[in-house]
């Protein structure tokens, strides 16, 4: 298995730290307000890596973090006049609701920031007793100047970056390029007792101390969205390497930008969507398909025909998936020398699916191998046994669930299935089981059923 890393800008055989295991570390959401359609991508991408992993047999431990604590967060609470852990809490739920409609597995640990803060103090001491930080009125800073190899992941250069930057008179760094582990109390901000004062983490820090706890000194593979190679991985390369003195991750993977109609996402230009929003255009198992239809290294460019095309594709493979369901229920008999024929053609296509797979994880020759599956299905699963039905049904549910494509046939709601949901969910609101009650709207509204409270009862009708 190949897969580019980013460190060494070349595909590299994966061979892990320890036989049979995977540590995944990913960089997770500021969840300050609902993720956007380009939080999904490293979401959707690296949960395919993740789920391939598992299909050949890896123990994988994949952790991703929530930063809980940030500016954006604090920001967000002043607005509102609540505390910080009561907006990222909130969206960690909602975070959590738009990966479950995404088929994005649960990570093996999801760790929070400010849970993690005594580690990182520790970590941050032990950077300064070895030289590679310092304190100044409250604030900690990293000598990046001291760790020789920075620089290393982004290709960027010390004395470069610093000629380009400006330098404030009052600026208490040693150096323009040092970068803050710790930073003191401000007034509103939530803050945790320190060596140096009370205060906060910076941000860079958060992923080095969660990795090492949950994986170990040195991980497998580090992720996320190109955006991030510089500085914050760049920086958690140092700071992890000069505390630990090991290599931080063998391999670095990074998926591309995702674009909306060919320009960058922004909300000054009107083109930013959360995932919550996209989803009441499309269901987001499309755009799950959507994002695989690309290889993860190439930017994405998301738009209504192409989104519409990759709909399209995915009704072919589900109804392909449904005839064959119909088909094990009177399909009769053992192999025929034909279906043997077929079974060795459909052999082949698996083949062809898991080496696009381990050349990168190339998702798009992979659904290739899929819609080939379905061709050959199409073509010869009428005519054949229940055995070669049952193999042919298997085989495309299988390589589809390895991409997180979700095959089971969802059974419409009766009325009287209906009735009995919101006659539970008025139970559960009159017992002011309120996390019960949303979770009943929640679920009606994945079936396309909408309640309407009104002062004659609920009413619901099919969207």
């Amino acid at each position: 298995m190949k897969l580019y890393n980013t460190l060494t800008k070349q595909k590299e055989e994966f061979v892990p730290v320890h036989e049979g295991k995977v540590g995944m570390y990913v960089c997770g959401p500021t969840v300050y307000n609902y993720i956007h359609i380009g939080n999904a991508r490293p979401m959707v991408v690296f949960d395919t890596v993740r789920r391939y992993f598992e299909y050949k047999g890896y123990d994988v431990n994949y952790v991703s973090n929530f930063t809980d604590v940030d500016d954006k967060i604090i920001k967000k609470a002043n607005e509102e006049g609540v505390s910080a852990s009561e907006i990222s809490e909130r969206f960690i739920e909602e975070c959590k609701k738009d990966m479950a409609g995404l088929n994005v597995k649960p990570a093996t640990v999801h760790p929070k920031a400010t849970e993690e803060i005594d580690g990182m103090i520790v970590m941050i001491q032990n950077l300064i007793d070895k030289g590679y930080a310092y304190e100044k009125d409250g604030t900690v800073y990293f000598r990046t100047r001291k760790f020789e190899h920075y620089g290393q992941l982004s290709k960027k250069n010390l004395d470069d970056m610093r000629a380009g930057a400006r330098i404030a008179v009052s600026d208490e760094k040693e150096d323009s390029m040092d970068f803050v582990l710790w930073k003191p109390k401000k007034e509103g901000e939530p803050s945790w007792p320190s060596p140096w004062g009370d205060g906060r983490p910076g941000w860079h820090i958060e992923c080095s101390e969660m990795s090492k706890k949950y994986i170990g000194t040195t991980i497998d593979i580090h992720a996320g969205g190109e955006d991030l190679i510089f500085p914050h991985h760049e920086n958690e390369i140092a700071q992890s390497e000069a505390a630990n003195d090991e290599p931080f991750a063998k391999y670095w993977m990074h998926n591309a930008f995702l674009n909306i109609d060919n320009k960058k996402m922004s909300k000054s230009a009107g083109n930013f969507f959360t995932v919550r929003e996209i989803s009441e255009k499309y269901p987001l198992q499309i755009i799950r398909f959507f994002m695989l239809s690309a290889h993860y290294r190439s930017p994405l460019n998301f738009s209504d025909t192409l989104v519409e095309a990759a709909k399209n594709g995915l009704e072919r493979i589900l109804t392909a998936v449904d005839n064959l369901r119909e088909l094990k229920k009177t399909a009769q008999g053992s192999l025929t020398e034909s279906d043997q024929k077929n079974m060795e053609e459909a052999g082949a296509l698996v083949s062809k699916f898991e080496e696009s797979m381990e050349d990168d994880f190339n998702t798009a020759d992979a659904i290739s191998a899929i819609f080939e599956l379905v061709k050959l299905s199409n073509v010869t699963a009428a005519k054949g046994s229940l055995e070669y039905v049952d193999y042919l049904y298997d085989t495309i549910t299988k390589l589809c669930d390895i991409l997180g494509i979700v095959t089971d046939k969802e059974e419409d709601l009766l009325d009287a299935d209906i009735e009995a949901l919101i006659e539970e969910r008025q139970a559960a609101r009159k017992a002011k089981n309120f996390a019960r009650a949303d979770e009943i709207r929640d679920m009606l509204a994945e079936k396309g059923i909408i309640l309407e409270d009104t002062r004659a009862g609920v009413k619901w009708k099919r969207a």
